[in-house]
């Protein structure tokens, strides 16, 4: 058999051309996002660094600069996450179970998992919309922390059951089949096998899920939730605000001592996201090593 050895070195260097243009391509595309993160995070700490400080983390919000705080806004989004985390785990790994484990595979259930899907994309200001709707108007819940933590759930629904069931999709078939052998139930293998391996994945997303929820905006302002409070909410009915709804609010004051305020509370919630996703990042890692 004749190799025309010309034609497959020349066919060897273009790949290799190819395999140099498109790293060069896939490095610069990578280095101009961090260039771009580098110069935001340093616009961010030369204007907020001065203004951070514990009374800044003590103060409610002000209508002068220097007397300026995120204490309800802090306080505000720990009361909206203690809403949403719950619910939104709870009915979106509920959701995935069902749809993995318990649903027959035919064409409906197909139709329900195609449409979960698509939620995921669609723009945050409808699920506003539906939460103004349905929680604020219909069940009277008013602009409380359960009307907009309920609202926010739904936000990330679609991406906690996606995940989860990609998740659970990926837990392999020898462990069932390990626990039906010895004799276990269907709910006992979920619930002592399936879930634990899966929990990795699932964690992922709904750790991607939540830290969107902390640092929407959009169904918040549909919803009704107020950008200037001086007082800390008592209970779920109460009303409330969160750290983006503030620093919105300082972004649109005129003075120009507001857009150092904005960016000292730019840095408590991107602390605040950090801590939250350290928080998960540690649990699915602890079940990564067991699984």
């Amino acid at each position: 058999m004749y190799i025309d050895r010309e034609l497959v070195q020349k066919k060897m260097g273009s790949r290799l051309l190819s395999n140099t243009i498109f790293k060069f391509i896939f490095f610069c595309a990578t280095l101009f996002g961090l260039a771009v993160l580098a110069i935001l995070l340093y616009r961010i700490l030369t204007q907020g660094l001065g203004w951070l400080d514990a009374d800044f983390l003590q103060n409610f919000a002000s209508r002068r600069p220097e007397e300026a705080g995120v204490k309800a806004a802090l306080i505000g989004s720990l009361w909206l996450m203690a809403v949403v985390a719950p619910v939104s785990l709870f009915l979106g790994v509920g959701a995935a179970l069902y749809l993995e484990e318990y649903a027959k595979k035919n064409r409906f259930n197909d139709f329900i998992k195609l449409n979960i899907a698509n939620l995921a994309g669609v723009p945050s200001i409808v699920f506003g919309l539906l939460g103004l709707t349905i929680f604020v108007r219909q069940l009277a819940l008013g602009r409380s922390v359960l009307a907009a933590g309920l609202t926010m759930s739904l936000l990330i629904l679609p991406v906690i059951v996606v995940s989860a069931q990609e998740a659970i999709r990926a837990v392999p078939k020898e462990l069932r089949e390990a626990s039906y052998g010895m004799g276990a139930t269907k709910w006992q293998t979920i619930k002592n096998v399936v879930l634990p391996a899966a929990i990795p994945g699932i964690l992922t997303g709904s750790i991607l899920a939540l830290s969107r929820a902390v640092g929407e905006t959009a169904p918040l302002v549909v919803v009704g939730i107020p950008t200037f409070i001086a007082y800390l909410p008592t209970g779920l009915l109460d009303q409330f605000t969160v750290l983006p709804m503030q620093i919105y609010n300082w972004t649109s004051r005129p003075q120009a001592e507001f857009q150092h305020v904005a960016a000292a509370g730019i840095m408590v919630l991107l602390v605040f996201l950090i801590l939250m996703n350290s928080i998960a990042v540690f649990i699915r890692n602890k079940f990564q090593k067991r699984y």
